[in-house]
């Protein structure tokens, strides 16, 4: 099994990003989003998911799994590899750059205020940034 967790790490949000300040992404019209969910879930709890954690309960909470489908599903999961939040649609989109802490857990930072510019700027960190949604030359 592969991990999408980072630790000590900065992700920034994508440079070819639409926006200049963080956003909240809009309610999905038949469920929630892929990015309502991760930013729904990291909001409440900053902190408490790794990455792994955290993709893997938006996919439980997308496909409806019960308590007692979960271990099973766990490992279903992560026998395929999975796109760590490089690829967050809140990190390309919606302008929420991730802190993963020096365990792996994560917090979204928003684009446009000082803590972002903090972690950005911090040496201490590993910066890496956000997948781009397009293709074109930077």
């Amino acid at each position: 099994m592969s991990t999408t967790n980072y630790t000590n790490t900065f992700i920034q949000v994508s440079d070819d990003s639409p926006v200049d300040a963080a956003q909240t992404p809009p309610p999905g019209g038949t469920g929630p989003t892929i990015a309502e969910l991760e930013f729904t879930l990291l909001q409440a709890r900053p902190y408490a998911y790794t990455s792994d954690e955290l993709l893997f309960e938006v996919n439980a909470r997308r496909k409806g799994l019960s308590d007692d489908e979960r271990d099973a599903a766990w490992d279903e999961f992560f026998s395929r590899d999975q796109a760590c939040l490089r690829s967050s649609p809140l990190a390309k989109r919606y302008g929420w750059g991730f802190h993963h802490d020096e365990r792996g857990r994560v917090a979204l930072v928003p684009l446009g205020t000082e803590e972002y510019q903090r972690f950005s700027a911090d040496p201490g960190l590993k910066q890496k940034k956000a997948m781009r949604s397009s293709r074109s030359a930077a």
